[in-house]
């Protein structure tokens, strides 16, 4: 594992900085640092803190041209005692590695990647906010660097890790959400279980149809028959039917949330039964429209857990869930805000601390 390199400036930078307004927001404020590395000749080079700032690229960088890229979003939480720590982070490494494989990029060794965590967080530690719900959100990436426009597996990478201060997303409106029957997210054989920036790129196009809809997210089906509940476009799903908690199974076409993977073990821990399996969307509807659907709700890193209010399709047609507000649901979000913030016990493993520096 490579030392880091802790560049004097950075430390000044960040012994300065303070962040005055109440008002956080999500990804509105960055701490004035950074992680940074670099991979050559097939290993990773160094790694260094830096100060927060713009990085720059040849015009023929191979990212700029065939999307080599990859990226995750985890999050640090202060606890009563005023210590800090990440929800999690292992999980965040070795999705980070499998999204690489699958996107011919290089692995970062989970140590190597935990260590560039710990030390971002750790001198942004007067930066992690104190209200429940709040975080430090950390958002590590990858980019392919190379320099050339022959279309092949590029050999020269830059890894990244920036920090946010911030608010907690779920505004606590339930959210209404367009079905997207004619589009598709992701194919088999394709990148869907990568957190890759060109997934999120090729959804873009129907949020635009779902906002002109009033929806606020947009549920993705599969490519195939149009019919297979996948997922939002950064976020698993969930429905409560006949009181028991579904999901779609995993397949690759599906990111593997760490969220949605904590809420199954939260649920095998209090005996719940969850079913993973293949969900028809007709079905669903049909479940919703005679009320054994009493719930719906989304989940992911920055929003948690979300209920949702309706279901809307392209015709105009308008499902709406007999528990809007999702009593379920926000019982299991307080669970989970309650574990990240430290009120609540921890399962084994769960929570990692974040090493005190003086400086």
């Amino acid at each position: 594992m490579k030392k880091v390199e802790i560049h004097p400036e950075a430390v000044e930078r960040v012994k300065k900085f303070t962040i005055n307004d109440t008002v956080l927001g999500f990804g509105k404020y960055m701490s004035p640092i950074m992680i940074q590395g670099l991979y050559d000749n097939g290993e990773w080079q160094q790694f260094d803190l830096l100060p927060y700032g713009p990085i720059s690229l040849d015009p023929c960088t191979k990212v700029l041209h065939y999307g080599q890229e990859i990226f995750e979003g985890m999050k640090a939480f202060r606890h009563p005692d005023e210590k800090v720590y990440m929800f999690r982070p292992e999980q965040n490494a070795r999705r980070f590695n499998h999204s690489a494989r699958r996107m011919a990029m290089p692995e970062i060794p989970e140590e190597q990647f935990l260590q560039c965590c710990d030390i971002i967080t750790a001198y942004s530690h007067h930066l992690v906010p104190k209200r429940l719900g709040e975080s430090l959100y950390l958002r590590p990436f990858m980019i392919a660097t190379e320099v050339g426009l022959g279309i092949k597996p590029a050999k020269q990478f830059l890894f990244m890790i920036v920090a946010s201060p911030s608010g907690a997303y779920f505004s606590g409106d339930s959210v209404k959400v367009y079905v997207e029957k004619k589009d598709i997210r992701a194919a088999d054989g394709g990148t869907g279980a990568a957190k890759t920036g060109g997934n999120y790129a090729a959804s873009l196009q129907s949020y635009k149809k779902t906002l002109e809809a009033g929806c606020d997210q947009t549920l993705w089906l599969d490519a195939i028959e149009h019919k297979y509940i996948e997922e939002m476009s950064g976020m698993n799903f969930f429905a409560i039917i006949n009181g028991v908690l579904h999901t779609p199974s995993l397949t690759d076409t599906i990111l593997n949330g760490i969220t949605r993977h904590s809420i199954i073990e939260i649920m095998g821990l209090d005996k719940r039964q969850v079913v993973e399996k293949r969900m028809d969307i007709n079905e669903l509807l049909k479940h919703v429209e005679d009320g054994s659907c009493t719930e719906a709700f989304v989940c992911g890193t920055a929003s948690v857990v979300a209920p949702i209010s309706q279901f809307q399709l392209a015709d105009g047609s308008i499902y709406h869930l007999k528990e809007p507000m999702g009593p379920q649901a926000m019982k299991i979000r307080e669970r989970l805000i309650g574990i990240q913030a430290g009120r609540d016990e921890a399962p084994a493993g769960w929570l990692r601390p974040t090493p005190n520096l003086e400086f």
